[in-house]
């Protein structure tokens, strides 16, 4: 996108071209003044801002350099020559960053930005899992801390993640840590999965051949997707019977199968833009279909906007702006786990 700083006034207008609909004239002023500073001050300092998909749209289309999903935010960041590089999502996707580009200065608008998802395990979690079942590779999903992907063969995004598992061509993998997403590899792989408890599964049984699966998965959610329905779709389609309807593959499986589309972020992104339909739902995060209005503005979205993501929404202008200027968060990352998951991300970057 790469905005360049030019005048308040300019940014204003841009601004307003593309999200009048969204946002109150007034609200565009303010936030116009605020993305004009902040893409001076990042010209002057040679940084360069990142931006998920899932950001605010006064944020995204007034001052990021590069924006898409966490695939291709991970590339970027592995390629870019911008320092510092000021990454607005969450705070894993900062931690990919330093990763990648561990020379440069990697800066988080939001100290916590922490992630529902991320959280729900750790590393000692993903160490346990492999002294119960040795042997078998660990593939962790991009939304996780630097110590678990550290702790792993390959990582996969929403995008790539039947792929990737298919890559390995292992009789079973572990797969971690989201259950829906596990569950919608599963099918789209023809895997059997278990969601194994805190017993151990005995060596015997496991030679037995009694046990038949293919992936061993984990109980995490994202709290924003575990919240769509089918009952959510039912209604819609009964109001809209036109509509087409996109789910994260972070849904349930009821709902990922009750859609029309499932892919990541920025493939529901660019099947809106190729398809022509009536009507479309998206069931993400909500800022996402806002700023997808910004950009086609033809197209009519729905969107069940209760549902938001309270951790991507730390991320504000205000302070992409103080990061600038303060030079904070920065996030650090320690090299021994630095080095450690660099190789699962690689290894995912050189399969897809």
């Amino acid at each position: 996108m790469g905005i360049q700083a030019g005048s308040v006034q300019e940014m204003y207008q841009k601004m307003r071209a593309k999200l009048e609909k969204l946002i109150p004239g007034v609200e565009i002023k303010y936030k116009a003044e605020l993305a004009y500073e902040i893409n001076r001050l990042k010209a002057e300092r040679g940084a360069i801002i990142l931006g998920h998909n899932y950001m605010e749209p006064a944020l995204y289309h007034s001052v990021t350099d590069i924006v898409g999903d966490s695939l291709e935010l991970s590339r970027a960041a592995a390629e870019t020559k911008g320092d510092p590089i000021v990454f607005c999502g969450v705070r894993f996707m900062a931690e990919t960053a330093k990763i990648l580009s561990p020379d440069k200065t990697v800066l988080i608008p939001a100290e916590k930005a922490g992630c529902s998802l991320a959280e729900s395990i750790t590393a000692e979690d993903v160490r346990d899992l492999k002294r119960r079942y040795p042997g078998v590779p660990v593939v962790t999903y991009v939304n996780t801390y630097a110590d678990v992907k550290a702790e792993s063969d390959v990582c996969c995004t929403s995008s790539n993640a039947a792929k990737v598992v298919m890559a390995l061509a292992a009789d079973r993998i572990i797969f971690l840590p989201d259950e829906y997403l596990a569950k919608n590899v599963a099918r789209e792989t023809g895997k059997e999965i278990i969601f194994p408890g805190k017993k151990p599964v005995s060596a015997a049984k496991q030679a037995s051949g009694g046990l038949t699966y293919g992936l061993i998965g984990w109980k995490g959610k994202c709290e924003v997707h575990d919240q769509f329905t089918v009952e959510d779709i039912k209604q819609i389609r009964k109001q809209f019977p036109d509509v087409v309807v996109l789910a994260h593959p972070e849904c349930r499986p009821e709902v990922v199968a009750a859609s029309d589309f499932s892919g990541s972020t920025s493939r529901m992104i660019e099947y809106v833009r190729q398809i022509d339909a009536p009507r479309y739902l998206l069931l993400t995060e909500c800022s996402m279909g806002d700023n997808i209005i910004a950009e086609n503005p033809e197209k009519d979205m729905l969107r069940l906007c209760s549902v938001r993501c309270p951790h991507m929404n730390e991320i504000t202008l205000e302070d992409t702006l103080e990061a600038l200027r303060k030079n904070r968060y920065q996030v650090e990352v320690d090299e021994q786990i630095r080095v450690k998951a660099r190789r699962a991300i690689d290894r995912m970057l050189e399969i897809v």
